[in-house]
């Protein structure tokens, strides 16, 4: 911050003078709440965490998706049994569906710390 020389008066008058006060403790107030906020290692972490969520929740509604896309192209293309082989595969991972979303997620996690790095 650059300073007046001490020859030329800064304000005008007292009320100028307090409005410029009040300018400069409100931009340094905003100066030090920015600062606090970069060093909040628990607000960003949780930030951070909440990201990572709504991109698995994309990735999971993404691969819905192809899933429903490839099972019709299935249906009507392959022979009767990789289809027989399609459906025991499908129910298989809707009964276990619980563990792919975790091993996606874990993934995903490992992916987004490997990029950081």
């Amino acid at each position: 911050m650059t300073q007046p020389p001490h020859d030329e008066p800064t304000a005008s008058g007292p009320e100028e003078l307090r409005e410029q006060v009040e300018h400069t403790r409100q931009e340094l107030g905003e100066t030090v709440e920015a600062l606090a906020a970069k060093t909040d290692v628990k607000a960003r972490a949780k930030e951070k965490a909440a990201e990572v969520r709504e991109q698995a929740a994309e990735v999971k509604e993404q691969a819905a998706i192809k899933a429903e896309l490839a099972g019709r192209l299935l249906q009507e293309k392959a022979p009767e049994p990789v289809r027989q082989t399609a459906a025991v595969t499908a129910r298989l991972t809707r009964d276990n569906r619980t563990l792919l979303l975790a091993g996606g997620a874990t993934l995903l996690l490992w992916l987004v710390c490997r990029r950081k790095r």
